[in-house]
């Protein structure tokens, strides 16, 4: 009786210490690449982005989403490949305003999709 309380609370420890270490490692990629679709942000705002800066981004991205494919769902991750690579395009075309529109929606959904993976009542029940 006292072993399985004890194996009990030892596997719920262990569960949430994996939740709070995926909940901090999506957290950090997320930020990371909210901080490169700013900078892209800004240099498109400037008129001064190229196909490289926009290339650099979607690298990262790929790089990243490798990775990701493990803790977020794979349609999340192509909502972002969408917007980006259409931003993307955009920038290629130097067509600034519809890329600052899209990577204005890259911004919010690099913000906020993390939250959706965070340990909190909502996202359990």
């Amino acid at each position: 009786m006292v072993k399985s309380i004890i194996y009990t609370l030892t596997a719920l420890a262990l569960c949430v210490g994996l939740f709070i270490g995926v909940e901090i490692y999506l957290g950090k990629q997320f930020d990371e690449f909210h901080t490169a679709v700013e900078t892209l942000y800004k240099k498109v705002e400037d008129r001064t982005a190229n196909r490289e800066d926009g290339f650099a981004v979607r690298e990262m991205w790929t790089e990243k989403k490798s990775k990701l494919h493990i803790f977020v769902p794979h349609n999340d991750i192509s909502y972002i490949d969408y917007w980006l690579n259409e931003a993307c395009g955009f920038i290629y075309c130097e067509n600034y305003d519809l890329a600052l529109g899209n990577l204005e929606v890259l911004k919010e959904i690099s913000k906020n999709l993390p939250g959706g993976y965070n340990l909190k009542v909502e996202n359990i029940f």
